[in-house]
């Protein structure tokens, strides 16, 4: 299995430095689309290949930022096109009720832009989290800069990491591991800070009233 990942990662690092910038932000559409394509193998390598001087880090991380934005708006015109009417027809099978739906769709309202940028960071999710948004119709402006800032915390990372520990598969899952262990603090401690402001404001809201 590790000689079969291997393999596919030396792949990717050869097709990564033959089609340049233009392939990682294929490769990181997919990643960012529904598609099980994850980044911890299209970054790190490209990072790896700016370390030798054949790429620059700023474009690789530009790159990926793109791809990554490219992705999740593919996602959320899905969810816009398609997924209401498919949800409201074929939810009730899986417990989603259209009042149910309507409690989603009003959470991501008002919550939209925290949600993304979390959402971006946090392995499992960061693939899925256009779908609510488009379905919520969050302003699109918005949706693209969280987008943005959550993925780009993420490829910075991931490239900085194949930047200094090569193209070593066991060493980028070990540090890509630990560095998500060190940001779910911080996640964690944001969404608080996110609750306890969001309720000070709609205290002062009544209170005004």
């Amino acid at each position: 299995m590790s000689r079969l990942l291997n393999s596919m990662i030396a792949a990717i690092v050869a097709v990564v430095g033959k089609l340049g910038y233009p392939g990682i932000v294929a490769m990181m559409f997919l990643e960012s689309s529904f598609f099980p394509f994850p980044s911890e193998v299209v970054i790190p390598p490209a990072g790896y290949l700016a370390s030798r001087g054949e790429m620059t880090l700023p474009l690789v991380i530009a790159a990926g930022i793109a791809g990554s934005l490219l992705g999740a708006l593919f996602n959320y015109w899905l969810a816009v096109r398609l997924g209401r009417p498919v949800l409201l027809r074929y939810g009730r099978y899986v417990g989603l009720t259209p009042r149910a739906f309507d409690r989603v769709e009003r959470f991501f309202r008002s919550h939209g832009e925290i949600s993304t940028f979390v959402g971006r960071l946090v392995p499992g999710v960061r693939q899925y989290i256009s779908f609510p948004a488009g379905l919520a119709r969050m302003p699109l402006l918005p949706f693209a800069a969280y987008t943005c800032l959550g993925a780009g915390i993420w490829v910075v990372i991931l490239a900085f990491i194949g930047y200094l520990v090569g193209n070593n598969q066991e060493l980028i899952a070990r540090y890509s591991h630990r560095s998500f262990l060190y940001l779910a603090p911080a996640l964690v401690l944001l969404c608080l800070a996110y609750v306890w402001r969001h309720r000070r404001r709609s205290a002062r809201r009544r209170e005004g009233a």
